[in-house]
């Protein structure tokens, strides 16, 4: 004896709530934290290659630290992005054109100012988290959760890196906003 399953349309229907989209706010201040992370991910990497001089090996180490952090970080706010229906855009040149971080020099740099340049990166993207968490948080708690996770990582990373150059009772960190 053979068994058949019924495949009719069940006769209950069933209305899901719908989904939370973001709105061009909230899309537009996560892919700006997007494209900073990517662009730390970027110049970390650019600067593992061509960093030079004393303590070499543990900036070296260092900065792969770094761009992991950036580059899970950046996966992260992207994956975000696409559950609240908003498109995340890393490319290339979108980085390039809206990035916050200063630039990372094409050539060899001194671990000194290696330092300095990835310091100066890593508070540019607490930055950029900074000034757009009260917004997102107003919109979407669970992203303002996110922003919490990437901003003591990032700046646990940044206080790690600028007190490479600091010296004891002598100096202030740097490029810390308020």
């Amino acid at each position: 004896m053979t068994e058949t399953l019924d495949t009719a349309t069940p006769t209950a229907t069933h209305t899901a709530p719908a989904a939370f989209r973001a709105s061009e706010r909230l899309a537009t201040h996560l892919q700006a934290v997007l494209v900073d992370l990517t662009d730390l991910h970027v110049q970390g990497k650019q600067a593992h290659w061509n960093v030079v001089g004393k303590n070499f090996r543990d900036m070296h180490l260092q900065l792969d630290e770094i761009v992991d952090a950036a580059r899970g970080f950046s996966d992260d706010v992207a994956e975000r992005m696409r559950a609240v229906y908003a498109l995340p855009d890393a490319r290339a040149k979108t980085v390039a054109a809206q990035s916050s971080l200063p630039e990372f020099p094409a050539t060899e740099v001194d671990t000194a100012e290696t330092v300095d340049r990835i310091a100066a990166a890593l508070y540019a993207v607490a930055g950029t988290a900074r000034r757009v968490h009260d917004e997102v948080d107003q919109e979407d708690p669970t992203s303002a959760d996110l922003l919490h996770a990437i901003l003591e990582r990032i700046e646990q990373l940044a206080w790690m890196v600028d007190a490479e150059n600091r010296v004891a009772g002598a100096s202030a960190p740097g490029s810390v906003t308020p």
